[in-house]
């Protein structure tokens, strides 16, 4: 078969506190920005995370195997 992709997003934090509900940090591999998570129930949200001065969260990344 054909060669295995690599997955975009990274756990980075995972904080479950009972079923169907928790909240995890994903970042995007390709671009280095971070997510926010809320799982409650059936529903959730998903948002850029942000820092103290409401700029989104970047990690610098390593574009050479893009």
């Amino acid at each position: 078969m054909g060669k295995k992709k690599d997955k975009r997003f990274e756990l980075v934090l995972n904080e479950s506190t009972k079923a169907l509900t928790g909240t995890m940090i994903l970042r995007d591999k390709h671009t280095g920005v971070h997510y926010l998570f809320v799982a409650s129930g059936y529903g959730g949200g998903l948002t850029a995370l942000l820092d103290k001065n409401g700029n989104p969260v970047i990690d610098e990344v390593d574009n050479q195997n893009d």
